[in-house]
């Protein structure tokens, strides 16, 4: 069995990385972290995984993690930086679902997170964890940087239209709307139950910080600088990323069957039929991402609607997901989860 430790488990990537782990046939989490909660049941924490799961919390400076194969990152921006490379020299290897090794360039991380990157050595060594584009290097990996969840939507949504050059790159457009949970599991104001319910906003307009991770994965793709407007919306729902895509064609293109063709080999990545609108409860729960494709007015504007649970495929599912690939187990094994409906 794989010896699996989890830094952070208090927050809702925490307890959803535990609620998939704990199904896994070839995993065992060995240890689980808090400062906060040191000492306690994790099933007094969290009740859905009584009978589950066995363990308690335990302090990090008292977690004996360089006895685990692999380390899950479940942090606040800023901890795994400052945490990964004794375990990576330890011989451990490592998935940080925070943002701390998405960028490769340190000045670009300081700007948008504000504070100074505690180990720009490790961002060139880091594997960008988006299995559909870098499988390949993921399985060498020691150290992945799990993508964000507005990323993931994003990124496989655009990603066939870039790899196959038939829009404008310098025009790219993403509306997305995401459920409170994104936030994390803390209290702020904004996702207040009498904040959030019953509203609908934009956010960060004037940037956010996950464009940047966007427009450098998709730059790899295309092999040079994209123009990307990335508005994000919080919605009153809990799980759930809807991100609506818009780009301009610049020649012309079956564009259904270049999606179906793109993603035929994913198993976590849904194209639907034409005339499609996938539904973020349709994801919930799931570690797919379902994507309809639509050329209004069969003009010369292309609409991407790419769905998926922040949570799962947006976080700890696509963290499984890339654990498997590192220790060539089936991509999907612990994953086998029907979204949940209603």
């Amino acid at each position: 069995m794989l010896k699996v430790g989890i830094v952070g488990g208090t927050g809702y990537t925490g307890v959803e990385l535990l609620r998939l782990l704990v199904h896994h046939p070839k995993v065992s989490v060995s240890v689980i972290t808090s400062r906060s909660e040191a000492g306690v049941e994790v099933s007094a924490l969290f009740p859905s995984l009584r009978g589950m799961v066995e363990l308690k919390f335990v302090d990090p400076s008292n977690a004996e993690l360089d006895s685990c194969d692999l380390v899950f990152f479940a942090t606040p921006n800023g901890i795994a930086m400052q945490q990964a490379k004794p375990l990576l020299d330890a011989g451990v290897r490592v998935i940080d679902l925070a943002a701390d090794f998405r960028l490769k360039d340190a000045a670009t991380w300081e700007k948008w997170y504000g504070m100074p990157h505690a180990n720009p050595q490790l961002l060139s060594e880091a594997v960008y964890g988006l299995p559909e584009i870098n499988r390949d290097k993921i399985r060498q990996a020691q150290l992945v940087a799990n993508p964000g969840c507005y990323p993931t939507a994003v990124q496989l949504g655009f990603l066939p239209l870039i790899e196959a050059g038939v829009v404008d790159e310098g025009h790219l457009i993403a509306d997305a709307k995401s459920g409170v949970s994104g936030a994390g599991r803390k209290a702020e104001i904004d996702t207040l139950f009498g904040e959030a319910s019953d509203n609908f906003k934009a956010y960060n307009v004037s940037g956010h910080r996950h464009w940047p991770e966007i427009r450098q994965g998709l730059a790899d793709v295309a092999g040079k600088e994209v123009g990307l407007i990335f508005v994000p919306h919080l919605t009153p729902m809990i799980r759930g990323i809807h991100a609506t895509l818009y780009a301009r064609f610049t020649r012309e293109v079956e564009v259904q069957e270049l999606f179906e063709k793109r993603y035929a080999g994913e198993e976590f990545v849904d194209v639907l039929p034409p005339g499609s609108h996938p539904d973020t409860r349709s994801v919930r729960g799931a570690n797919f991402c379902r994507i309809a494709v639509h050329r209004p007015q069969n003009g010369d504007t292309v609409v991407v609607l790419s769905v998926i649970d922040n949570l799962v495929k947006g976080a700890a599912g696509q963290a499984v997901q890339n654990m498997n690939i590192m220790f060539e187990f089936p991509e999907s094994a612990g994953l086998h989860h029907a979204a949940l409906l209603p």
